[in-house]
């Protein structure tokens, strides 16, 4: 059977444009593109200790058996989801087999028909694929520019006071809508942070529900990588966050935490966590025994901070400064534009022997082409001030 034209048509497009996805082969490089910013998946005590504890309670299961409201909701479920909703410092804790089945299931189904969601435009695809199942409207912001959020807001809370532009049914709706303010505590791509304490007075005082995703701030924000929300103390003015292992906690999965009510409703309606099969029970106790490791180890957490600072000044020393977008986060991008070029210099760092990955677009924007650099406890000075010298010696 021949594959179909219109799609082999796409992917002959990507290969033109020098975007074409393959697979990358595991190497023995200086890591600084993975997302194990503190080291965690590495880690064997944890991967010691969560054997143990599966053999301590008895658990030797390998699979889940089915989806949590069948069969597969096994005890240390109920023990992991306790941990991190008093980790969190909140109400209740649901676990999802991933960070997007999490973003997908929360907005596919809370947002409903009359809602709106207002989210910033560099939001995670997750967040978007979930927002286009939902029956809500959804419009987007400026990236972190709360004065276009503002506008936004204001126009939809006035609308509902005017009908001159509306039908009778958007009406009705509007005049009964919530808004949602979505956003992440650290971007992916850019690495940067909005003004959270910003935000959570902006949603306060239009009474929205703002709701964060911090797969990128666990472990690396706050005393005991809590996340910057908790961190700034404003997890009691966030409806909903969600936190995802397969960073800073190095193992697999996500969560949603927020309320009693929240939890009960998703479990109710949100389908990616409805029609699967759960987490295996040594997943779930890996986090577990991961989110023990943050109150336990903060050595590790303290470490990547430090490396950070170093790899900001060594930018300045370096005159690399203005190609980096500004960020205190574990992930630094160094904007080169163009597919072929920003592949070409990431080849020759690669080639000296540091994992550097080009990231190309449509992934990010025509133009925003960029080197990724993911920075980690367990990378040394010397390193970071090597790997950032290459790229000096490519760019200048």
């Amino acid at each position: 059977m021949k594959f179909p034209k219109n799609i082999t048509s796409k992917l002959e497009t990507r290969k033109q444009n020098n975007a074409l996805r393959q697979l990358p082969i595991a190497n023995n490089l200086i890591d600084f593109t993975s997302n194990d910013y503190i080291g965690f998946s590495r880690n064997k005590s944890i991967f010691d200790m969560t054997h143990q504890y599966l053999i301590d309670t008895n658990c030797i299961q390998n699979g889940a058996t089915g989806s949590r409201l069948i069969s597969g909701n096994h005890k240390v479920y109920q023990d992991t989801e306790d941990y991190i909703a008093q980790f969190h410092q909140t109400e209740s804790a649901l676990i999802f087999n991933s960070g997007y089945d999490a973003n997908v299931g929360f907005f596919s189904s809370v947002p409903q028909k009359g809602d709106i969601i207002l989210y910033d435009e560099l939001c995670h695809a997750s967040i978007r694929d979930g927002i286009q199942l939902s029956n809500a409207k959804a419009y987007k912001f400026d990236h972190n520019d709360f004065e276009d959020l503002e506008k936004k807001i204001v126009k939809f809370s006035s609308s509902s006071n005017n009908n001159s532009n509306f039908s009778d049914d958007e009406n009705f709706n509007l005049k009964n809508s919530i808004i949602y303010i979505v956003t992440e505590s650290v971007f992916s791509m850019d690495g940067d942070t909005p003004n959270l304490e910003e935000l959570a007075t902006l949603s306060f005082k239009y009474n929205c529900y703002l709701v964060v995703d911090e797969a990128h701030s666990l472990g690396v924000f706050g005393d005991k990588g809590e996340g910057l929300v908790q961190m700034l103390g404003l997890h009691n003015q966030v409806f909903a966050r969600i936190v995802t292992f397969g960073k800073g906690l190095g193992c697999h999965g996500a969560a949603i935490v927020g309320s009693f009510e929240l939890k009960e409703y998703l479990v109710n309606f949100a389908r990616s966590f409805i029609y699967t099969t759960g987490l295996s029970p040594h997943s779930v106790a890996t986090i577990l025994i991961g989110y023990q490791h943050l109150e336990s180890e903060k050595q590790a957490i303290e470490q990547l901070r430090e490396n950070i600072i170093h790899f900001n000044q060594a930018q300045h020393l370096l005159s690399l400064k203005p190609m980096f977008v500004k960020s205190k986060s574990a992930i630094q991008s160094a904007i080169i534009p163009g597919n072929q070029n920003v592949k070409h210099i990431a080849s020759q760092i690669q080639e000296k022997g540091f994992d550097v990955k080009a990231i190309l677009s449509p992934t990010v924007p025509e133009g925003q082409e960029r080197l990724r650099f993911c920075i980690h406890s367990y990378n040394s000075k010397e390193q970071i001030s090597e790997v950032l010298e290459l790229l000096s010696t490519f760019v200048f």
